[in-house]
């Protein structure tokens, strides 16, 4: 299991002028923005950015030209929260650079509350398995609630020792257009449902498909 909320996407302007920088053309540019005005009081809300048609010919002939000379993708920021199960996030950690994480602490909050079944990914399980993990679930919470008790780091060990790799965790992650296509790249087809569904999004970030191509 695999869900990402909160996507946001910048820095298309200013990785524009820098990739025009190289040749002075910044006159070519036929990028815009426009105003979007609130509906109710006619104030302006927010911005809607617009890729000329040069621009992005410019950006596909960097892009094909390869990383070196399409800088430019990695100027264009993405922010999204994922949640997913700690075996997939070993794998996610593969694009440490150029990426920053933050994460829910299971140091601090892994007994803030019960565990439930749906705190873990169990698409995949099989009724059995899931009668395996049900069972464990109920021995993770007799411990959680002797370590709130007692609070002895011994008690506290266990729970972090016994816990399943599909226990799902949140991050909220920044990265950009480049580790994106890397992404992309890399993992398409990958056995892990979990990839196919963050390709899937990143697929819908805007432009990203024009540019590279995909």
């Amino acid at each position: 299991m695999l869900k990402v909320e909160n996507v946001e996407v910048w820095g298309f302007e200013h990785a524009i002028r820098g990739m025009r920088n190289p040749m002075n053309s910044w006159s070519k540019s036929d990028s815009y923005k426009t105003h979007i005005e609130d509906a109710e009081t006619l104030e302006t809300a927010d911005y809607q950015f617009f890729l000329g048609e040069k621009d992005l010919e410019l950006m596909q002939k960097l892009c094909k030209a390869g990383p070196e000379h399409r800088k430019f993708m990695r100027q264009i920021f993405i922010s999204l929260d994922i949640t997913a199960p700690f075996y997939w996030w070993k794998e996610f950690d593969t694009y440490k650079v150029g990426t920053v994480a933050n994460s829910c602490s299971t140091m601090h909050k892994l007994t803030a509350k019960p565990f439930e079944l749906s705190d873990f990914s169990t698409e995949h399980l099989n009724y059995k398995s899931v009668f395996v993990l049900e069972d464990l679930i109920k021995y993770l919470n007799v411990v959680r609630f002797g370590y709130n008790q007692t609070k002895d780091k011994d008690t506290w060990w266990q729970l972090v020792q016994l816990l399943p790799s599909s226990y799902n965790q949140k991050r909220t992650i920044t990265m950009n257009y480049e580790n994106a296509l890397t992404i992309i790249k890399q993992r398409i087809g990958h056995k892990l449902d979990e990839w196919t569904t963050l390709i899937e999004k990143l697929l819908e970030l805007p432009y990203l498909k024009e540019i590279a191509e995909l």
